[in-house]
Order: structure tokens, then C-alpha cells, then sequence
């Protein structure tokens, strides 16, 4: 038997970006229950990377923190008809985002041993003075620019992109309410935004039901809203995620119902 056979799993990631989980969860025989919280888009002033982009040369290095940010970034690059020069190094915070990056081409320099942000700030293999582009998304946690800092380094740290609350889909609430045995989140503003949506509902809705954080950041903002975490990953990825629901409901009896 498949190791998720009959569960029903939540997925709160963005429509256009839920494809992969989506496609994991399945294979393992869960049932996706799709409840978008947020959207991702472009930041709406881009400016700042286009000033950055015009002086890439003076950069030790490039860091990225999520496939979201390489997307913009390369999108703009051909926009703009410019390239990565040679001697700038680029960095990923974790394997996907290196993904999203080798698939535009680009080889990656370094990840750290951590998929998290600090940690990338923290071994980034960066000298006192030397320059880092920090390509982000807007209000997110501050981090790594803060380690960069804190080592000497130059950071110009600019957001490229954000996320934006969508509206509640009535499908996907009424497949929630109906049950499910365990709810993905897949970074904080999917927490949040869940959160929100519900208004004062999330607790409630997801009573007995497991709850995953794809890493540290993710379930540090779930705890703080009052939400209990039983799943985190090693390996802070989407892979590394089905993997541990997987584990964690192998350990456990058979799936819960739908109400």
C-alpha cells in the first residue's frame, strides 16, 4: 500500500506553484486538497534591480532565497538583454531554489548546509568588503542580510518580488471543512494568509489534523499563531516534505475520515 493511501492532505501553496506537491502527495496515494492562501507576483518597482543589474560586475556574488526570486530575476536579466558576467558567483539557499537556477542556465556556487536563510548569510564563503545582490521577496525576515552584515559585507538587498493573500475558493474551503488528515504549509505568508482567510477558524478546522512546516521559519510562524507543528523536514524542500508526511503517517493508524 502506498504510504499516504487515503489521506487527505492540504495544500495552501499558490495555485500556479502547487504542480509538484501536488503531483508527490498523489503518487503516495493522498488526496490534495487544494486551498490556495497566497499569490506570487513581480514587486511592483523594479527599478532597484534594474540599477543593480546595470552595475552586476561590482557583485562577489548573487544570492537567491527562493525559485520565486530566480524567476523574476532571470525574467528581468532578458528584459534588460544582460547576463550574469563571469567572475560573480551565484548562491542558493536551499536545492530548489539551485534548480530553478540551473535550469535557466546558471551554475550555482554554493548552498549551504542549512536551507535557511541565516545559514546562507552565516557560510556564504563572502570576504569583509566584498558585495552580495540579495535578490528577495518584500517583507520577508531579514536574516541573512542581517548575517551579511554582520560579517562586513556590502549587501544591497532588494526585493524582486511578493506575496499577496487571494481570496477564499469555495471549493477548496468546502473540501477542507468536509476534513482533512493533515495541512502542508510551505512558507510563513502561507501560514499567515491561512490564517487570515479563516478568521479565527484555522484552529478549529485543522483540529487533529497533522500539521507540516517545510522548515524552521515556516513552523516558528505557525506556533506563533497558535497553530500545533508535528512535521518538519531535514531537508527543508518539497521533496523533504512528502517524504516526512509520509513517515510520520507510516508511524500511525488508518486515515481519518471525511466528516
Amino acid at each position: 500500500m502506498k504510504p499516504l493511501a487515503g489521506r487527505r492532505v492540504l495544500v495552501t501553496r499558490a495555485r500556479d506553484q502547487a504542480a509538484a506537491l501536488v503531483e508527490s502527495l498523489t503518487a503516495l496515494g493522498a488526496t490534495p486538497v487544494l486551498f490556495p492562501t497566497i499569490a506570487i507576483r513581480p514587486a511592483d518597482d523594479l527599478r532597484a534591480l534594474d540599477t543593480a543589474m546595470a552595475r552586476l560586475a561590482d557583485y562577489a556574488w548573487v544570492a537567491f532565497t527562493s525559485a520565486n526570486g530566480v524567476a523574476v530575476f532571470w525574467d528581468r536579466l532578458r528584459l534588460n538583454g544582460s547576463s550574469v558576467p563571469a567572475g560573480v558567483r551565484i548562491a542558493a539557499v536551499g536545492t530548489g531554489t539551485a534548480r530553478a537556477l540551473t535550469e535557466r542556465g546558471a551554475a550555482v556556487d554554493f548552498i549551504p548546509d542549512e536551507f535557511v536563510g541565516a545559514r546562507l548569510g552565516e557560510t556564504l564563503p563572502v570576504a569583509a568588503g566584498g558585495r552580495v545582490l540579495l535578490a528577495r521577496a518584500a517583507g520577508a525576515r531579514e536574516e541573512l542580510a542581517d548575517a551579511l552584515a554582520a560579517r562586513g559585507t556590502v549587501v544591497d538587498d532588494i526585493p524582486v518580488y511578493e506575496t499577496v493573500p487571494v481570496a477564499p475558493d469555495p471549493e477548496g474551503l468546502a473540501a477542507l471543512e468536509r476534513g482533512v488528515d493533515a495541512a502542508t504549509f510551505t512558507s510563513a505568508s502561507t501560514v499567515r494568509n491561512f490564517v487570515a482567510l479563516l478568521r479565527g477558524r484555522a484552529r478549529s478546522l485543522l483540529d487533529g489534523v497533522v500539521v507540516a512546516g517545510i522548515g524552521p521559519v515556516t513552523s516558528n510562524e505557525a506556533r506563533r499563531l497558535g497553530l500545533a507543528v508535528h512535521v518538519q523536514p531535514a531537508e527543508h524542500t518539497i521533496p523533504g516534505l512528502v517524504r516526512a508526511l509520509a513517515d510520520h503517517f507510516a508511524r500511525l493508524t488508518a486515515p481519518r475520515e471525511a466528516r
